[in-house]
């Protein structure tokens, strides 16, 4: 966070309020945090996800400066997250969150449970384009998902307003008036990272004063002696009952909204009526917009006006509950309004706030204003003052011509044209090259053990790369030199499905594409899934006959690859895939983090290592408990095969791609882990990635092992080959862990070592007997 600065606010021409003000210098997602440390929340459940993720990693940098008392837990997703926020605002603590575009919709399925409950939290939502396709720009997509769960939803235009109506959402969700969670809603990249100067109240102790006393009196689970059902199971007449109570806090809020406003503003000296409007006292043509290019549309008034047009915008500063009535006021003088939606409501003959603008007027019985309705700035698409002006002269035209010639449509698009389709540019891979003959796998009739024959690696070198050169990988990284290992102990044809992450988003920049064989992409919750309905429909359809029958290619291997905390979110189906056995391979590149989002703690990062949500610093020194074993948790499922690899032991790797293939395509699914450099997130030098990896290994901080039929056995052991070294002897090398050598974290290595040495036990028992 940037310095506090006190100035002389009158020369400035800054607000004056009855406390004293600081200035800083910072974005929408540094302002969120900002407000959310000087509350002092209990709670915050959280997931990475662009652009929300900097609000926690920044709370996270604050933590371990000693700033706040938050306890800040890392979710295994976004519904994990949602279900953490809402189990600690059911045990009566102040809770506060942020996520944004796929993410809000993963969460969605219980964010109407808690305002159903009526429990008070405030989320941030960080407007985002949701998939598909993946686009992590903004626009208001997610927002419009919002409409209907029952939250009162503040809007918040730049980084002063994300820090005010942080402050504000708080009180709000917590008046016994209203008592329902809040979102403060902001422009993803536009607001959350463009910084400005903001004006803070500068004693912690006054924003608490503000808000007040977290309320006492009302049930929550962990009062002993008045135990209480939280969730009930309602049937009718009581559940309409129960959304018709809720309705009316929801109109509440509106109420209480303005009066905290007033309250505000004398603090503070800024207010926030419920509409932003500027000039429109005797506005003829106007346009209405939410957040972040509102700024955008003042600019284009003041040269209006002065060429003698008499054009106003509208911005509400509250969308939940839409200010209808105020709306139909300042638009009853009004000719004509532009409506920008920024996102669309499909099929609907308009976006939502076109039909909610529309629906204003009409309720309030004006049936002269015409409306124009533009769905503009999807994926992050920019929005300037001669877009602004355009959008003004829709609503200039319209009053000129006394009607709306096209009432609903997109601007700034491109209509499709079939003559400029994406041409291919890599040719199909041959068969002959990816099936070479030199890899082969035979069980023994006896044992049913496999027997794997590969050649000198060198002569495997002709075979083609899957993934061509041209992705956008940073130097060093690890992925690809490791996927491409792998591939080459695969004969034939692939399907492959890629989780979200680096490895997806780095070849498949639209139109180009690094694959040269069949991709799909599926979001982190349920790619598992996603492939195996593709592995299943290919069997039936071979089945069928129907391939023989088109002159298709019936011979695929379905790889699934994952990485960047994708068996975070994505564990749970890829759990049921392994139940269900389907005949397809997961194969996760383990790089100890959230990289494609900025090197979040995933689970899989280890004790005390740093990331952007583990800092070092006086109160905390790195990531507080030991990383998942996933290889053991899909060993526990039962399938044939498991196993770790490493780029740094090829052969090993290509042994174990050439078994995980004979049993995908003959038993069922299987499940390898393979250890890969990160440079820009491990803090190491580029060029020394297969050497770290190696030194993973030889430290047995990465086992290199197979469980094949419930079997365990270990492929390397560095203790038989004398080449065993210390845990820091790896560790030195990455400026995430050089913070563990320090005296005074030695009681944190000592816990990791003792850990390391507990898991290569064990393995070494399990190896020594087959009933482990």
């Amino acid at each position: 966070m940037s310095k506090e600065i006190v100035i002389d606010k009158a020369k400035a021409g800054l607000s004056e309020g009855s406390v004293e003000q600081a200035i800083v210098f910072e974005s929408g997602n540094e302002m969120a945090a900002y407000a959310a440390h000087q509350i002092n929340y209990h709670i915050m459940g959280y997931y990475p996800i662009s652009p929300s993720t900097e609000v926690a990693q920044f709370l996270d940098g604050m933590k371990a400066r000693g700033q706040h008392d938050i306890k800040l837990i890392a979710a295994d997703g976004e519904h994990g997250s949602a279900g953490i926020c809402y189990g600690a605002a059911a045990g009566g603590g102040r809770v506060f969150n942020a996520t944004s575009a796929n993410g809000f919709l993963y969460m969605l399925e219980q964010l109407p449970v808690q305002s159903g409950t009526r429990m008070p939290m405030v989320l941030n939502l960080v407007n985002r384009s949701v998939s598909g396709p993946l686009n992590i720009h903004g626009d208001h997509s997610d927002l419009y998902f919002a409409l209907n769960i029952g939250w009162p939803i503040l809007m918040a235009r730049d980084p002063q307003v994300v820090y005010d109506m942080n402050i504000m959402a708080i009180k709000l969700a917590e008046d016994p008036e209203v008592r329902l969670p809040v979102i403060v809603s902001y422009d993803g990249y536009f607001t959350s990272h463009q910084k400005r100067r903001v004006q803070v109240i500068k004693d912690n102790d006054q924003v608490q004063k503000f808000i007040g006393e977290m309320p006492t009196n009302f049930p929550h689970a962990l009062d002993r002696d008045n135990p209480v059902s939280i969730g009930a199971y309602m049937n009718e007449p009581d559940t309409i009952n129960n959304r018709y109570q809720q309705s009316e806090a929801m109109y509440n809020a509106e109420k209480v909204f303005e009066r905290i406003t007033k309250e505000y503003a004398e603090l503070t000296g800024r207010e926030y009526p419920i509409l932003d409007l500027y000039k429109m006292e005797d506005a003829e043509v106007a346009v209405f917009m939410l957040n972040s290019a509102t700024e955008v549309c003042k600019d284009v008034v003041d040269q209006l006006r002065a060429k003698g047009i008499k054009a106003g915008v509208i911005s509400p500063n509250i969308l939940r509950p839409f200010p209808q009535k105020q709306i139909a006021e300042a638009l009853k003088n009004v000719k004509a309004i532009t409506v920008g939606d920024r996102g669309d409501s499909y099929g609907a003959h308009g976006g939502n706030m076109a039909l909610e603008v529309r629906a204003a007027l009409q309720t309030y019985g004006n049936h002269d204003t015409k409306v124009i309705n533009r769905v503009y700035g999807l994926g992050g698409k920019d929005f300037y003052a001669d877009d602004a002006e355009k959008f003004f002269q829709l609503a200039i035209d319209a009053v000129e011509a006394d009607k709306v010639e096209v009432p609903f449509d997109y601007f700034g698009h491109t209509p499709g044209n079939p003559e400029l389709a994406p041409k291919r540019r890599v040719e199909p891979l041959k068969k002959e090259d990816l099936r070479t003959g030199l890899i082969t796998v035979t069980p023994n009739e006896e044992t049913g053990e496999l027997k794997v024959k590969i050649p000198p690696l060198r002569a495997l070198t002709k075979k083609p790369k899957r993934i061509s050169s041209g992705h956008g990988a940073c130097p060093g990284c690890g992925i690809f030199s490791g996927l491409e290992t792998f591939f080459k102990g695969i004969e034939g044809d692939i399907v492959a499905l890629f989780h979200t992450g680096c490895g997806m988003i780095v070849t498949t920049g639209y139109p180009y594409s690094s694959h040269k064989q069949t991709y799909i992409h599926n979001l982190f919750q349920n790619g598992a899934a996603t492939l195996s309905g593709v592995v299943e429909m290919f069997h039936e359809r071979k089945r069928r006959g129907e391939f023989d029958a088109l002159g298709l290619s019936d011979d695929f291997t379905f790889v699934m690859v994952t990485g960047d905390g994708g068996m975070d979110i994505g564990m749970g189906p890829a759990i049921g895939t392994a139940l269900r056995n389907h005949k397809m391979i997961i194969v996760e590149y383990d790089n100890e983090g959230y990289m494609n989002t900025g090197s979040q703690l995933s689970y899989s990062t280890p004790l005390g290592h740093m990331t952007s949500t583990s800092a070092v610093g006086p109160y905390q020194a790195g990531k507080a408990f030991h990383h998942k074993d996933t290889a053991q948790i899909m060993a526990a499922t039962n399938i044939s095969y498991v196993f770790t690899g490493s780029e740094a032991f090829p052969q090993d790797l290509v042994k174990k791609a050439a078994k995980a293939q004979w049993y995908a395509n003959n038993v069922g699914m299987v499940y390898g882990k393979i250890l890969i450099a990160c440079p820009l997130n491990w803090k190491s030098n580029e060029t020394l990635g297969q050497e770290i990896v190696d030194a993973a290994v030889n430290s047995c901080f990465f086992p290199l092992y197979e469980v094949e039929k419930g079997v365990t056995k270990l492929t390397y052991n560095p203790e038989d080959k004398k080449k065993r070294i210390e845990l820091s002897d790896w560790l030195k090398h990455m400026g995430k862990t050089k913070h563990m050598l320090k005296e005074e974290n030695k009681e944190m290595l000592q816990e990791f070592e003792r850990e390391v040495e507990r898991r290569w036990n064990q393995l070494k028992a399990k190896h020594e007997s087959p009933y482990l």
